[in-house]
């Protein structure tokens, strides 16, 4: 009878299962199975549907519990913290347990034979919550792994052991006064540094120690909020309150931390400025300055910052129309200022109805009523012996320059405001008057000149007339005086020019030399219109004429061509101008004309000599000493270009110097002899140094029958290619590296080759220089005698050159039919 492994399999599974869940029951964790595949074998069944059906077979599996260790652990012995084991494991010894990673042998220990795991340090949850190791199973017998090495972690499991911790503080905030009931203030968080997701060790409850009734917080989320209605920042405006953070839910045994949030109130406009009294009363004398402080008047505000802000005003018309009032920003006190002079002869008392209000009004707080308050303030003007008063200001005098010493400038008045009406005294400040023009009668206060004034000197002077009282002289009052002396036409008007005219050499007869304009120092009233001429009485001046432009200018015109340096440089011309003033004055100057060369395409008339000199600020053995030093320095130059011509350098510094080969080229085109090497076979071969040592290239053996001339190594001339179209570039290449390859005995041996074929077909052909004197060419060089003698030169040479390849050509195919 044939037995089914499957229903063999069936049991030991079942047995298994049980002696784990008796396992689990032995210990307050679940068990947990790792099973291996590895090995294992598989049957496949077909299923009607045709799916293949996979069964495993487990061969060997772990078992062990789910590790946890307690922290803080305070315990003497080491804690357990769970069992490692594997079903290969006969109890009979022959399994060895080995544990390795994060704290094996250290923090964590394994007995090898039971595969029991022990802590042996007291662990902190908060420093490193879990702990990843590996376990393996190894026959004793023969050391070799029962299973594979599998990964575990051992986590570390919380207790309460960390209070509630508030990062910052103490804290710092406010409120506004008056706020209402629960309106938020502060929000506080805590920090538990246990495990949020373990019990409640992390469960934080907040309450208020110190603080109440004024303040309450939200248990869970630390929210304050004020607790009592109507807090007056006036009555109390600092608070402290104390908020307490408790873990496991605020239950007893739980852990606590403290925080202190200062709470400030703040200001709203809840209280009206008020006077300290209805009543004031003010003394100010009547010589009071206008625009001067004269009082000050303060209503109170128990608020703070710009809710304490008052603005102060007149009431009635009568004292606004005397007096302004405006806040000190500072003591907000309203000042009093004099805004019209106090006259106490028709005034002697004024009354002020003055009000203060605040400029920033709440309206939440609109119901309490107007922010404002009135009082009165009584002026009493004070009678003093006042200054006299002058009827004007100031005053402004006029009189005529040169007037006669003694002439009547002006008066000015003053008289005694008071009562008393006593005499006035005039006096003149000399402080001012330093140079004594003017002089005033005492009484009557008629101001007189002292000297001759002249207008073109000093047109204005100013002075100060003092008034005193004849019965008390301290009483002083001053007054400023400005005397304006008036024109007369006392000068004569002259040529504005003392440069001298230039001539230019060219002038033409009727051409305008210069335009010449005069000055007077008289005001314009006299001296508006000039007039020039000639004077009288003198012959007509047979070189130049004046024309009078009458816009106060005049042109001097040539009345010949052609002045001459050489035959006269300068002359002189008298010009008489005059005024239209009265009365009519004139004078005569006399004007300098030189003559000159002058540069030609420029409109400034600059002599050319004089504009060199000047414009290079060098006299004339300055520039010889230049030129000179110029010519020199271009000796020296030619000198030295000269020498390095004719000097030649040799391509070889020694015949002892062996080094590698030092190639130099020269290609200005196909066809020249442009590669100068030397010979590096001295250096294999020093029997042939002497046999070699003139020699400067190898020649190659045979002469291509399409180039009359060698070209450089490594060219090949694309005409020779043109002639057959079926040539093959490629293999035409490569037969050159080959030759080039064994060839050892050309120099240069480490040398480049290139080859270059510019394809067929172009009709605009090979712009290359190789072949270009072969002799098949076609050119006809003659014809460039036909561009002019430039070109005559080269077509001679071309023609040399095309001649001498079609005589090579011709006496090699002679030579080859021989």
């Amino acid at each position: 009878m044939k037995v089914n492994p499957s229903f063999c399999l069936c049991p030991v599974l079942l047995c298994l299962c049980f002696l784990e869940r008796g396992y689990e029951a032995s210990h307050f964790t679940p068990a947990k199975v790792i099973s291996r595949s590895h090995n294992a074998t598989r049957n496949h069944n077909q299923t009607k549907d045709g799916e293949t059906e996979v069964h495993h077979r487990p061969k060997r599996g772990w078992i062990w519990n789910q590790f946890f260790v307690l922290e803080e652990h305070i315990g003497p012995d080491a804690q357990y913290v769970g069992k490692l084991h594997s079903n290969s494991d006969k109890g009979d010894g022959s399994v060895r347990y080995i544990l390795s990673g994060e704290g094996a042998g250290s923090i964590f220990i394994i007995n090898e034979v039971t595969g029991d795991i022990h802590a042996t340090k007291s662990l902190d949850r908060e420093n490193k919550s879990h702990y990843v190791l590996h376990a393996q199973a190894i026959d004793r017998n023969n050391n070799k792994p029962l299973e594979p090495e599998s990964e575990f972690i051992i986590k570390v499991q919380d207790i309460n052991d960390n209070a509630p911790k508030f990062t910052d503080g103490p804290f710092v905030t406010s409120v506004p006064e008056m706020s209402e009931i629960g309106t938020s203030v502060f929000q506080v968080t805590a920090t538990d540094a246990d495990d949020p997701t373990y019990g409640n060790s992390a469960r934080v409850v907040y309450s208020v120690l110190h603080g109440q009734p004024y303040f309450s917080v939200d248990p869970k989320t630390g929210i304050i909020r004020t607790a009592l209605a109507d807090m007056d920042r006036e009555a109390r405006e600092h608070y402290s309150v104390v908020i307490q953070a408790k873990d496991m839910a605020g239950q007893v045994g739980g852990l606590s931390g403290s925080t202190t949030v200062n709470i400030t109130l703040t200001d709203i406009n809840d209280n009206p400025p008020k006077f300290p009294q209805k009543n004031y009363q003010v003394f100010v004398p009547e010589s009071a300055q206008v625009g001067k402080p004269v009082g000050k008047i303060k209503a109170n505000d128990d608020d703070i910052g710009i809710n304490a802000e008052i603005k102060y005003s007149i009431l009635n018309p009568e004292g606004a129309g005397m007096f302004s009032i405006s806040t000190d920003k500072d003591t907000r006190e309203g000042v009093i200022t004099l805004r019209k002079q106090l006259n106490y002869e028709k005034k002697k008392q004024y009354s002020l109805h003055i009000a203060a209000e605040n400029t920033h009004l709440d309206p939440r707080l609109s119901y309490l009523g107007s922010f404002k308050d009135d009082a009165t303030l009584k002026i009493t003007v004070g009678d003093v012996d006042e200054p006299p008063v002058f009827s004007l200001d100031y005053y402004i005098l006029e009189v005529y320059e040169n007037a006669k010493v003694g002439s009547e400038v002006g008066a000015v008045t003053a008289r005694d405001p008071d009562s008393k009406n006593s005499p006035v005294r005039y006096f003149i400040d000399r402080r001012e008057d330093k140079e004594v023009y003017f002089d005033i009668e005492s009484i009557s206060g008629i101001i007189r000149t002292t000297q001759l004034l002249d207008r073109e000197d000093t047109p204005w002077h100013n002075i100060t007339v003092m008034a005193t009282e004849e019965d008390n002289p301290s009483l002083q009052s001053h007054v400023p005086v400005t005397v304006q002396v008036l024109d007369v036409n006392d000068n004569p008007p002259k040529i504005n020019t003392e440069d001298e005219i230039i001539i230019c050499e060219s002038t033409r007869a009727g051409q305008v030399i210069q335009t010449i304009t005069a000055v007077d120092k008289d005001d314009f009233a006299n001296g508006k219109g000039f007039s020039f001429s000639f004077p009288g009485g003198v012959p007509a001046n047979p070189n130049f004429t004046i024309k009078d432009n009458e816009d106060n200018t005049a042109n001097i015109i040539a009345r010949r061509r052609r002045f001459h340096r050489l035959t006269q440089e300068l002359y002189e011309l008298p010009v008489v101008v005059w005024d239209d003033g009265e009365p009519v004055l004139s004078s005569t100057s006399t004007l300098t004309l030189r003559v000159c060369s002058c540069q030609r395409g420029t409109r400034l008339k600059i002599c050319q000599g004089e504009a060199f000199l000047s414009s290079a600020g060098l006299s004339t053995g300055a520039l010889i000493a230049i030129l000179l030093c110029v010519l020199i320095l271009l000796a020296i130059v030619i000198l030295f270009i000269t020498l390095r011509r004719s000097k030649k350098e040799p391509l070889i510094i020694s015949e002892e110097d062996i080094r590698e080969n030092v190639v130099t080229y020269d290609d200005e085109g196909g066809g020249e002899e442009d590669t100068e090497a030397f010979d590096i076979i001295a250096l294999r071969n020093p029997a042939a140094a002497e046999e070699l040592k003139f020699r400067r290239d190898v020649r190659p053996e045979c002469i291509r029958p399409w180039s009359s001339r060698r070209p450089a190594r490594g060219r090949v001339s694309p005409s020779s290619l043109d002639t057959d179209e079926q040539t093959d570039v490629g293999e035409f290449i490569k037969q050159r590296v080959d030759e080039a390859d064994q060839d050892t005995s050309v120099p240069p041996y480490d040398s480049l080759q290139t080859y270059a074929y510019e394809g067929q077909g172009s009709p605009a052909g090979s712009v290359s220089s190789l072949g270009s004197a072969g002799a098949h060419s076609e050119l006809d060089y003659n014809s460039l005698e036909d561009w002019g003698p430039k070109f005559e030169k080269i077509a001679e040479l071309y023609g040399e050159e095309v001649e001498t390849a079609s005589e090579s050509t011709e006496k090699a195919e002679s030579e080859k039919q021989t």
